[in-house]
């Protein structure tokens, strides 16, 4: 092995071994970081031990602790051992993830992981699958096969006739849907106008006799968007209400579980989720809950031809697969990592109990940070985890509304600046919060206890 591969390793190491007590927030400044790596294209060769030592060197202290168990701004994931290291093989493989004459064993070990998904989240069996970059591109491949299926029903072929021309499409959604999809129906052509959100209540979910009102408007071709677990509140869309109703419109309904289809995994939070099977797609993150390494998401949908035509492509220099699965007719990637090695490493290393745990562990964590530093004085509990997401606001005496969210921000920040733990504030129902996410495999009581003396204004 060459130094620097060895370097590297024993770096990666010394990083890990060191998120429980370095500092969460990074450190150097924008003009330090800039400062550092901006200059000319070197001219002369360098050897890659000294490119490596020096990348280090210089990039520790711009990085987050987002891989350590004291991170709870964003859904996160950690990176499970067997899973990061299964990273590093698959970057030495370099094995192109598109076709199975490609790469013939990470094509069948993709295969075997997408089954155990369906398996663990227990999803049609009969759905196929695609591994993308993340969950963007598995809205977008899902809501890509849910335009092939609503405009064929109506007479038209998107692949051949593109949307000029085409019947109008609407995409109704939750009002607290998260960006990507907003990205998703971008890339699909069909616009921000395409996009209906229905108002939520308190709790974060579409209420039926709304939904149902909605859906009755018009005939337009209709794509439903329900939540499993929003951003903010983890809130969980009434599945097996609302999905009948759009399934007697003629609707087509892909759930975002970025992070919530997890919940399936759970007997203990199986419950939120009840019904969501009979969806038409879902898209969720592996390197959130199941904590691989960036970048993977997962797309799964039903109906396989409306997948497979919305993806997929041929060319004389293709080598289709035959019998064996080509990842290129599930995915919008042509070049692309075999991500779903890293899946099917941690499945063997967590199973089906694994999961289960590392699901209820991280609700629980989230649970007891709310609790805590919502009992602290100046502090405001808005919202308990439904999951693994809870909300809270710092508050003075007499401050007006506006002046709180202010001191909500200023609060986050002073907490981020201690690097005992890290947190990020949101807007929940027009006024600022600091939000609690825990996903990560490594976040222990310990990091909980050292979490909520911090939260004290």
């Amino acid at each position: 092995m060459s130094q620097a591969l060895t370097d590297a390793a024993r770096l990666a190491h010394d990083w890990l071994d060191g998120l429980t007590e370095r500092p969460v927030q990074a450190r150097a400044s924008l003009e330090d970081l800039r400062a550092r790596f901006a200059g000319p294209l070197p001219e002369v060769p360098s050897a890659p031990e000294d490119v490596i030592s020096t990348l280090d060197r210089d990039m520790r202290d711009g990085l987050l602790g987002s891989a350590g168990g004291r991170f709870f701004a964003w859904v996160i994931g950690g990176g499970l051992e067997s899973a990061l290291a299964a990273d590093w093989l698959v970057s030495t493989w370099d094995q192109n993830a598109a076709l199975y004459a490609c790469g013939p064993a990470v094509s069948v070990v993709e295969e075997v992981a997408g089954e155990w998904l369906k398996d663990l989240f227990d999803l049609p069996r009969e759905a196929s699958f695609g591994f993308t970059t993340g969950c963007q591109l598995a809205h977008m491949t899902s809501l890509a096969a849910a335009r092939h299926a609503v405009l064929k029903r109506q007479g038209w072929d998107v692949e051949s006739d593109g949307l000029h021309g085409a019947p109008r499409l609407r995409v109704i959604v939750n009002d607290q849907k998260h960006g990507s999809i907003q990205q998703a129906v971008n890339y699909l052509g069909l616009g921000q106008r395409s996009l209906v959100p229905v108002e939520t209540r308190g709790d974060g979910r579409i209420p039926a006799d709304s939904f149902a009102q909605v859906l009755s408007e018009t005939d337009d071709a209709t794509i439903v968007v329900l939540n499993a677990a929003d951003l903010n509140i983890g809130a969980c869309d009434d599945f097996e209400t609302l999905i009948p109703i759009a399934k007697d419109a003629g609707a087509w309904v892909h759930v975002d579980g970025a992070f919530g289809l997890f919940a399936r995994a759970s007997a203990k939070h199986r419950h939120l989720v009840r019904g969501l099977e009979h969806a038409d797609s879902w898209a969720t993150d592996g390197h959130k809950w199941l904590n691989v390494p960036f970048d993977c998401g997962i797309a799964i949908i039903r109906d396989r031809v409306a997948h497979k035509a919305a993806m997929t492509i041929t060319a004389p220099y293709i080598a289709a697969g035959g019998a064996a699965r080509d990842q290129i007719d599930w995915n919008p990637e042509w070049s692309r990592r075999a991500r779903g090695v890293p899946v099917y490493a941690a499945l063997r290393e967590l199973g089906r109990s694994g999961v289960q745990d590392l699901v209820d562990r991280c609700c629980d964590h989230c649970a007891a940070i709310v609790a805590g530093i919502g009992a602290l004085p100046n502090v405001e509990t808005v919202s308990e985890p439904m999951l693994n997401q809870g909300l809270l606001r710092f508050t003075q005496v007499g401050n007006a509304p506006e002046e709180n969210d202010e001191y909500t921000d200023r609060v986050i920040s002073e907490i981020n600046d201690t690097g005992e733990a890290f947190f990020s504030g949101t807007t929940w129902q027009g006024r600022r919060a600091m939000r609690v996410s825990v996903v990560n495999w490594r976040t222990t009581e310990d990091d909980v206890r050292r979490a909520i003396p911090v939260g004290c204004p």
